[in-house]
């Protein structure tokens, strides 16, 4: 990452700004921090807000809460990068912002139900990464749903006023996300062969962070070994 879109990125930043992200200096923090945000459910208008509106705002939807997460990597001299989900049936698409550790790719993820969530920095490829998320992705009626995925899509090459502190609706972001290169997921004449998701499977992804209200769902104590309480084979 050049040094000089960093200190760009820090310049424009206000005092509270600089002192969040400045705490966000890992992925792994990144991701505490956007969990900590309410879902932004849109339910006055569609929203593409920029990360210093997220933060004003304190709520966040997928791709949201990606470029936030991506605005902190930069903060801390990483590339911005997204990685966006094309998804068939109509299916929403979801937005993650990638990183990479020793050679290997992670994500951050902002969703509201426990799948398409954060992933460790173990995959040797993007589409590694990517197919992670396969089994994952499914409508409630069971089909499998997501097709293809972007290659990591640089917001370093736009200026850091232009979608980290923007204040109108990032469209045109999206737009060049969207109409960006992507590849399939899904091999070519295995579409037929994939085995829709489990009742069961379904049952779980009900479940939701955020609820209507703006409170968070509670969750299960740990016991002493980390292990959620409840939890097994």
């Amino acid at each position: 990452m050049r040094s000089d879109y960093v200190k760009r990125v820090k310049s424009i930043l206000t005092p509270a700004e600089v002192k969040i992200f400045r705490k966000l200096n890992s992925p792994s923090r990144i991701q505490d921090f956007i969990d900590t945000l309410a879902i932004n459910m849109e339910l006055d208008t569609k929203t593409y807000m920029s990360p210093r509106r997220v933060l004003r705002s304190g709520q966040a939807h997928c791709l949201e809460g990606a470029m936030l997460a991506a605005a902190a990597l930069a903060f801390h001299g990483a590339r911005p990068l997204l990685l966006d989900f094309q998804a068939a049936y109509h299916d929403e698409d979801h937005v993650l912002a990638l990183f990479r550790e020793n050679g290997y790719w992670g994500a951050i993820s902002k969703t509201n139900h426990p799948g398409l969530r954060y992933r460790d920095p173990i995959h040797p490829s993007v589409r590694g990464l990517a197919a992670s998320y396969f089994h994952e992705y499914y409508l409630w009626d069971g089909r499998k749903s997501l097709r293809y995925f972007s290659r990591p899509f640089d917001l370093s090459r736009y200026a850091p006023e232009r979608w980290i502190t923007a204040g109108a609706d990032l469209d045109w972001l999206v737009h060049a996300l969207d109409t960006s290169a992507h590849d399939p997921i899904i091999p070519k004449g295995n579409l037929r062969k994939l085995r829709p998701a489990s009742a069961f499977e379904i049952h779980a992804s009900a479940a939701v962070e955020w609820r209507a209200d703006g409170r968070r769902t509670p969750v299960a104590p740990r016991n002493g070994r980390g292990q959620t309480v409840g939890q097994g084979s």
